[in-house]
Formats: structure tokens, C-alpha cells, sequence
């Protein structure tokens, strides 16, 4: 739920929002409040048009990041050096789109069906 617009002198036009968040393990509700900083004035930027730009915040960190975090334990990664995080992280992207193309919903589900059988990833890049 939008709160409203906050002024700062700093950094400008902050928009408050206030949510609900489950726990999917013990299904306990949260209420917590988030701001994000906006370069949109207030006659710019309402209710409406705020949460869509949230949502599309959360859709991107939900459907991407959260999935390489959980699928490659991107988090525990020693990769820390030159260019190899950034072309790990590119193939970890490459992995899931591709997965995704293909109708897999789970990334980790379909990295098994991958590994299982050495033709099959090669098969949805059509080689």
C-alpha cells in the first residue's frame, strides 16, 4: 500500500509503502514498511504508478536474482576475481532463460533434467 511522498534534502523524493509479507515456513504475516527513492515529483508519480514500478522492482529481484541466489548458492560463491563473476553470472542468466524458454518454471528442477543426460541442454540450444 502506498503511504505517501517524504522530502529530503539529500536524496530528494522518497515514496513510502507499506506492506504485508508471509513467511512460506510458518506462514506468520509481517507488516513492513519500504522507501524507495524516486526522482519523480508527487504530481508525477501516484498511488498507482508507484506500485507498478514496485512490483516490476520485485518481479525482476523474484524471478531473477532470487533464483540465482537459491539455485547456484550464488551468496557462498568464491568467485571474486576479474571478469569470472560477471561470466558466471552470465551463464547462470543464460541457464535460466533458456530453462525458462523451454516451459521449465523451476530452474533447479530443470537444471537436474539437464544433468541427467549430457544431449539434453544442448538439445533446447538446438545443436
Amino acid at each position: 500500500m502506498f503511504l505517501g511522498f517524504l522530502c529530503d534534502p539529500h536524496y530528494g523524493w522518497t515514496a513510502e509503502c507499506l506492506s504485508q509479507v508471509a513467511d512460506l515456513k510458518d506462514h506468520m504475516v509481517s507488516t513492513e514498511t519500504s522507501f524507495y527513492v524516486t526522482s519523480l515529483t508527487s504530481a508525477e508519480a501516484g498511488a498507482d504508478r508507484i506500485a507498478k514500478i514496485v512490483r516490476g522492482h520485485w518481479e525482476i529481484e523474484n524471478g531473477l536474482h532470487w533464483v540465482r541466489n537459491v539455485t547456484w548458492e550464488k551468496d557462498r560463491s568464491q568467485v571474486r576475481t576479474g571478469s569470472a563473476p560477471r561470466s558466471l553470472a552470465s551463464f547462470h542468466n543464460l541457464a535460466i532463460a533458456v530453462l525458462r524458454h523451454a516451459g521449465e518454471t523451476n530452474a533447479a528442477r530443470g537444471l537436474r533434467w539437464a544433468s541427467r543426460e549430457h544431449a539434453r541442454p544442448l538439445a533446447l540450444l538446438g545443436m
